[in-house]
């Protein structure tokens, strides 16, 4: 079966900013993402949870693309603007798809 190159983006950001983020991958031509919950987790300020937070820092939000490579860049130039100034983290990882005229 024929396999295609892409990029696998993750960012995790904090949950109040969810709609700044998914507002930008949209002007940056992302067509399709997932938005998960991240229950916990540990980071420079130490472990934390979803159930230990109380107001505007009840969470943080996975949110995970698949783009051809060729939209890597302006993926990054769009979400940069919304992480820059708040807690997030953006991975990129090398995958192959199936079906890549959905991407």
């Amino acid at each position: 079966m024929k396999m295609h190159d892409a990029k696998r983006v993750e960012i995790l950001v904090e949950a109040m900013m969810e709609t700044r983020l998914t507002d930008a991958l949209g002007r940056a031509g992302v067509t399709g993402y997932t938005v998960l919950p991240v229950s916990g987790g540990s980071g420079r300020s130490g472990p934390w949870s979803r159930e230990g937070q109380v107001g505007r820092a009840a969470g943080m939000v996975a949110v995970v693309c698949l783009v051809r490579p060729d939209r890597l860049d302006p993926l990054l130039e769009a979400v940069f603007p919304v992480l820059d100034r708040h807690i997030g983290v953006v991975s990129v990882t090398d995958t192959q798809i199936l079906r890549a005229e959905r991407f």
